[in-house]
């Protein structure tokens, strides 16, 4: 579980493949002793499991899935990535609660600005992905609030320090971005679709689901 909020600016150092599936090599600044072999860490995003550590480099295997639904099968050796250890009991939640399990890509459409900060426009994805305003997104592992909607986009603001600290700065036109709905969308969504979908909804069907 994730929460959003970068811990470190990685650099990929090294990438070698293995059959279909990846090993991923990041230096690091974060410490060591505050990370063991087979704990959780976020890479743009997407969880992965540390195989491999010494002092200031972290190794993943990405799986060939992962590579094929996430950006992560776009990097190369110096590309920047964002980092994230998994949420402690006791911790911060200082953005919104992840699970790391990207949801789909889409292609960054427009950057510019917006009263003084950056504003993103990201093509909207075109499967269920539960959206609302002021809601809650994860791109590239980033928490950030949905600043508005269109049946095309979706905007988001991004105030300068998290510009400066995660690799959304390096974003053009076209750059593929991890997204991740937000959770409790998501099962919000699985719920009601089974009877928002159905015209014969009534009020005994929603009491018998436990909705009224």
């Amino acid at each position: 579980m994730f929460t959003g909020i970068i811990e470190d600016l990685g650099k990929v150092s090294r990438i070698s493949r293995q059959g279909a599936a990846m090993k991923l090599e990041i230096s690091t600044a974060m410490p060591a002793a505050e990370i063991a072999l087979g704990d959780s860490v976020a890479v743009n995003g997407v969880c992965q499991t540390v195989e491999g550590m010494q002092e200031g480099s972290l190794v993943f295997h990405v799986l060939s899935e992962t590579l094929q639904k996430t950006n992560l099968g776009e990097l190369r050796p110096g590309s920047e990535v964002n980092l994230e250890s998994a949420l402690r009991f006791g911790g911060k939640l200082g953005g919104h609660l992840l699970s790391g399990h990207v949801d789909c890509c889409a292609a960054v459409l427009e950057i510019g600005e917006r009263a003084g900060d950056i504003a993103i426009s990201i093509a909207r994805p075109k499967e269920d992905f539960p959206l609302v305003p002021k809601g809650s997104i994860a791109i590239n592992g980033v928490s950030l609030t949905v600043a508005a909607l269109s049946p095309e986009a979706v905007l988001v603001c991004i105030i300068p320090h998290t510009w400066q600290h995660t690799n959304l700065r390096l974003l053009k036109n076209g750059s593929q971005v991890n997204l991740e709905a937000d959770m409790i969308g998501k099962y919000v969504q699985s719920l009601t679709a089974p009877y928002i979908s159905k015209p014969e909804v009534s009020l005994d069907k929603l009491r018998q689901a436990g909705f009224l």
